[in-house]
Order: C-alpha cells, then structure tokens, then sequence
C-alpha cells in the first residue's frame, strides 16, 4: 500500500481532506501534518477582528475533517524533507516515510528583509500566532488611558482589511484614544487593485479617520519607532506587519526546484518540477502560469490537486490547470461594507459586504464550520 502524506493544512488540502472523505484513495494510506489542529480562514479574520464573527465561526476543524476523511491527523510541523530516502521530518521527531508527499504549508512572514521587526513587532502570519496574541494587544490599548498609536505595514489586502477592522472594534468598544496609521510603499493602498479601487479605499481610510502613509518604504524598526525612507520615523505603541509573503528555506534546502523567491516551482498538474512524487499548492507553490500570492488561487487549486494526487496514486495521467487570468477580491472595509474588484472594474457598499459574507459562510459550510454574523 502507498503512503501519501499531506505536508500543511492549508485551503488546497482541505478541499483534498473533503473530497477524500467522500471517496476515499483506494490503495493509498493518508498522513496529515498541521502544527494546528485548526485552519483558519483568512478571508474571515478580519471579520473576527471587527466582531463580525466568533472565532470558531472563522476555523475549519482539520483534526475532524482528517477524522472523517480516514486520514491520520499528526499535530507537529514538518521541518525538514530527505527526497533520498522518502522522509518528512517533524518537529517532535516524528520521521514519516512517504510514497508521494503533497506541500500546503503556506508561506512564512516576509520580515528577514526589515532590521527589527521579529524583535519588534506582530506579524500576521502565522496566523494562529497573531490570533493568540490579538487579545494581549487588546488589552493594551483598552488599559491606556492616554492616546495609543498602532501602526500597520503593509497596504495590501490584508493589511487594508485589518485597520478597517481596528478601526471598527475602536469605534464599537470606544477605545477613542486609539489611532490608527497604515503605512504603504505605493502612492495609493491595494497594490494590484484597478486605481478607482485604490483611490476609493484610500478615501474610506481618511472618511474612517485611518491615516494613510503611502509612498515611503521601511527600512528598519526600533522600540516603538518605524524608520522610513523619504518620510519622518513613526513612532508607535504597537506595530502590525502584514508585508506579504515570503518562502520557508527548507523546500530550496531540500533540494527541490525552487523559484528566485523559494517558492516550490509545479507543473500545471500542481506536481514538483524536479521531484515527480512532490505536489505542492497555495501560496507555497509557484505555478507554471503565475499568480499572485492569494486564497483565491489556492482554494480554486484544491480540487485540481485532489485529482492529480488520485490519479499519481493510481498510475493515470496528471490533469492539467491553467488558473484563471481575474479573480474576484472582495475586501472588507470593517462596518458591514465591502469593496470588490473584478480586473478593472470595482463595487462598493454594504451589498458587497452582504455577498463576501454569503460565500464566506457558504465555503466554511463544506467543512463543518457553520455560524451567522453577528
């Protein structure tokens, strides 16, 4: 009998989890490996932060879904992969052979490139970490009884969708001496948006009393300062950082083929370039059509990869994808409203909210997550 072992529970193998709990791989022993017993949806953290949803409203179960899906479920990380003699390496020591290994680890924080910030600031990723060090936060800024200045970095979406977030929390538990600063190195936030996105988003931070410093690069953190290119340091009482994503080294140090960023370079059957018993999907994969580092691109990959990796353990041909050139984004901006962009064209309103909340709720649904907004 094969083994398959799932390195990471990220959205790609959860939808792979789902579909192997209602047909199982005939011939084929399933291992997942999660540090968490947990995966949290990042298109509804925000919604948590805000006080939209409760936390277990934003979780897919992974230990359950492994449960009803036959697969044996190990809370560990990997750490380390020997291609040579077929092996995940684990952090509690666990050493598991594999006939095909399937990588859904996500990315790590990209921090190495900013002086300071490990030592200085939270990052939002990985995400159970943040969310375990949210309430402390909270904490901090509700015990202060003088101004309290939180700063972000990172305009993207996620850094975008979090101070819309706070800011709403503020307003609703009337923390009004919390102020909110998001930092970006382009003149406008929502990098990779159409510019009627971006300069609509930039209003609704300056109409939700958000200062927008856009147009300056970090160059390294201090206690309770941001150091920035071509504009004044920031001080702060606290800093977030959501600058993106960047590639574990184990991948590239285990020998398989990488791109520039470390990223595990796959055919469009999601299947390693270098090692044809590897697969790997979400935003730990760099795809033969490139993408953008986003859920959207992993979720829409899960189904692809559950049937190459059926069709490797059967010995068939591998399915081919060609991921879809627009995707759909739609981004909270904290107080039941939305904005959506579709390639250059873009929507906002409390409608949109309505819609990002429906499909959010209609995808946690599949995986045994069910629960309404507040």
């Amino acid at each position: 009998m094969k083994r398959l072992v799932l390195l990471g529970g990220g959205h790609a193998h959860v939808k792979v989890l789902a579909e192997l709990a209602e047909r199982p791989l005939a011939g084929c022993e399933v291992h997942l490996v999660s540090p968490y017993r947990r995966q949290i949806y990042s298109g509804m953290l925000p919604g948590w932060i805000a006080g939209h949803y409760p936390v277990e409203a934003c979780a897919i179960p992974l230990d359950l879904l492994a449960a009803r899906s036959a697969v044996a479920f190990h809370e560990t990380a990997g750490t380390a992969l020997d291609l040579a003699q077929h092996v995940v390496h684990c952090a509690d020591g666990l050493a598991l052979p594999f006939d095909l290994l399937s990588i859904d680890t996500g990315p790590v924080a990209s921090l190495a490139a900013l002086p300071g910030a490990a030592e200085h600031a939270l990052p939002v990723r990985p995400i159970e970490r943040f969310i375990a060090a949210w309430p402390a936060l909270v904490e901090r800024i509700v015990g202060r009884c003088r101004r309290f200045d939180l700063v972000l970095l990172g305009a993207g979406a996620a850094g975008v969708e979090l101070a819309f977030a706070i800011r709403h929390r503020a307003n609703v538990e009337g923390w009004s001496h919390l102020f909110v600063t998001l930092v970006g190195s382009e003149a406008w936030p929502l990098a990779g948006a159409p510019l009627a996105a971006r300069k609509h988003a930039a209003a609704l931070l300056k109409q939700r009393g958000i200062r927008w410093q856009g147009g300056c690069r970090a160059t390294r953190l201090e206690p309770q300062r941001l150091h920035l290119e071509g504009a004044p340091d920031l001080p702060f009482d606290a800093c977030i950082v959501a600058t993106g994503s960047a590639a574990a080294s184990w991948p590239a140090a285990s020998g398989l083929a990488t791109d520039a960023q470390g990223f595990i370079q796959v055919s469009r059957a999601l299947q390693s370039i270098s090692h044809p018993g590897v697969f790997a999907a979400g935003d730990v994969a760099a795809y033969a059509d490139p993408r953008p580092k986003s859920g959207v691109y992993a979720v829409r990959a899960g189904p692809v990869l559950a049937r190459s990796l059926r069709a490797a353990c059967a010995g068939r041909a591998l399915p081919g994808w060609r991921p879809q050139a627009r995707a759909l984004y739609l981004i909270s901006t904290g107080d039941r409203h939305a904005l959506a962009t579709w390639g250059g064209l873009c929507w906002s309103g409390r409608w949109v909210w309505h819609w990002k909340d429906r499909i959010d709720r209609r995808f946690m649904r599949r995986f045994g997550t069910t629960a309404q907004a507040r």
